[in-house]
Order: structure tokens, then sequence, then C-alpha cells
């Protein structure tokens, strides 16, 4: 008996899971990046708290993202249990989310020691109140007393946020753009470029002590490599599409057809920066204007590749 083969684009993974997909893979990569600057190249108590900070936020908002989306609220009961990791390893939105919780945990407490001495904290009414209890002032000092280990349990639940953003979409097989072993590499280099954009669009702008420069060359010089690497990873994307099976290949289509994922991502959102990025490693610039342009285009092209992996998801079955 012959068989039909269907092939449509998925329409339930749009737009909100892009959002949580970068916003998880940033926030966490952020945290990550910025404690291991604090505790190997310079302790840095700005940073620390504005990138501890925000990646927080962005994985809480990344998190409610998901939560405002699921059809049954009360099932988050599952995930949040840490034990179903056992029951059923192959669960990657529950690791996902022990992993967020995890590092959204060790990053406030990393950052607690540091908040505490700031001169916000200690004037305003309600932090005031909460960094003087017994409770926090006990905790903030097991916290320097074991800074790097804090330190470390963040960076590694970090880099398992990062690294579970591609693992849950290879973890759908009917869609081949996601089920290759390409895309949990790909969003895993993303997540951390972004975090080095995001990081360098802090201190070009926010954090802007001269004593610093030698850290910003630091993350332009990481994000110019992982840009490279990116469009290296693509490259092999490419091939994979191009050989795979029908599905792959309409995905193909979609994507190296779109002007948005051409001009858009790859061009100004990979090519563009990773040349102002160059230049700057290489001469350096006149001012921060460049370096500031390329960081947000690295930022903006991180959502859009994730935003254009849900819509070119096409899928097969037969009818």
């Amino acid at each position: 008996m012959e068989v039909h083969m269907t092939y449509a684009t998925q329409e339930i993974w749009t737009w909100w899971l892009a959002i949580y997909l970068y916003f998880g893979g940033l926030g966490a990569a952020t945290l990550a990046v910025t404690f291991l600057t604090d505790m190997y190249l310079k302790p840095h108590r700005h940073l620390v708290i504005w990138g501890a900070g925000a990646g927080v936020v962005l994985l809480a908002l990344g998190s409610l993202m998901l939560f405002s989306h699921l059809l049954d609220k009360m099932a988050v009961i599952h995930v949040l249990n840490p034990l179903i990791i056992f029951i059923k390893p192959d669960a990657w939105i529950a690791w996902g989310t022990q992993f967020i919780i995890w590092m959204m945990v060790w990053g406030v407490l990393y950052a607690l020691p540091d908040v505490r001495e700031t001169q916000f904290a200690k004037k305003t009414p309600l932090l005031k109140t909460l960094i003087h209890l017994s409770f926090v002032i006990r905790v903030a000092q097991w916290v320097q007393r074991h800074h790097k280990t804090v330190g470390w349990l963040a960076v590694v639940n970090g880099v398992g946020v990062a690294v579970y953003t591609g693992l849950l979409l290879q973890s759908f097989p009917a869609v081949a753009l996601w089920d290759n072993p390409a895309v949990p590499l790909l969003f895993t280099v993303s997540a951390f470029s972004t975090a080095m954009a995001f990081l360098l669009l802090l201190m070009y702008t926010l954090i802007t002590d001269r004593a610093d420069d030698n850290i910003r060359m630091l993350y332009e010089r990481i994000d110019l490599v992982l840009i490279a690497a990116e469009l290296v990873i693509l490259f092999s994307l490419y091939q994979y599409l191009k050989n795979g099976p029908e599905s792959a290949m309409r995905s193909l289509e979609l994507l190296w057809n779109d002007y948005g994922w051409l001009i858009g991502f790859i061009g100004f959102g990979l090519i563009v920066p990773f040349f102002l990025e160059l230049k700057s490693v290489v001469r350096g610039w006149a001012t921060r204007v460049p370096i500031i342009a390329a960081s947000v285009m690295v930022l903006a092209g991180g959502y859009l590749l994730r935003h254009y992996f849900m819509y070119a998801g096409v899928y097969a079955y037969p009818w």
C-alpha cells in the first residue's frame, strides 16, 4: 500500500517558546560568565550585582512565559519535584526546571554578600531591614566562606540551562530541523555569545571603569570566537538539512529563503558584529559606539535564531 506524506509547519511552539528559550539561555549564561569573572579575573561587586540581578530576572521572565502557556497549570508540580529526573530521565522540561530553580537559588546566594554592602540596600527601608536579619547575616557569612563552591554550583547549573534549551528541541523527533546533534551545541554557543554581548553592553554603559578594559577586551575576544563557532555550526546545519529527509529540506527552504533569517540573523546578528568586534580586537575603536551596536545586534540575533527555528519547524505525517 502506497503511503503519502503530508508536511506541515508546526504551530504549537511559536514565539512564546522562543522567548522562553532565549531568556533561559541568556540569563543562565550571563550568571555563569559573571561569576567566573568575579572568581578568577577580578572581584567585581558591581558586575556581580548587575549580572546576577539581570540573570535571575531573565530566568524568572522566561519561566513565567512557559508557565503562562501551560494548559494545566497544576501540572507544574510534577516538574518542580526533583525526583522526577530520576523517575523519567528523558523529561527535559523537568531537567530544565531543576537547573533553572537551582541556578536562581545559587545566583541570589552568590550575590547576597555584595548586595548587603551597597548603599542602595543600606538606605532602602525594606532592604535595610532584610539585610540586618540574623538569618540573612548568617547566610551571607556562609556564602563568603564557601565563595567558590557557591559560584561553581551556579556555573554548573547555568551551563545545564544553556545546554537544556537545545536538548529540549532535539527531543522532538517529528521535526528534522530540531532533531539533530547540532541544535544543543548551537543553542549553547548562542547563549554564551549573547551573554558576552549583554555583559559588554553593561560594561560600556553602566559599568564604565577604565580599570575594566582588560575584562571588556577578553569578552570581545571570546564573543568573536563564539560567533565564528556559531557560523561553522550553521554551515554544518545547512549541509545536514540539504541532505536530510524531506521535512528537513522543507525547513531549509523556509529558512534560507527568508530575508529575516539571512539578513536579520546571519547578516546583522552574526557577520556584522563579528567584523565590528574583530576591528576592536585588532586595532580598537575611537569610541565605544561600535561595540555597543555590535552587542545590541548579537542580542537581537540570538532571539531571531530561536524565533525562526520555531517557525521553520516542519513535521511529516502519513495519510
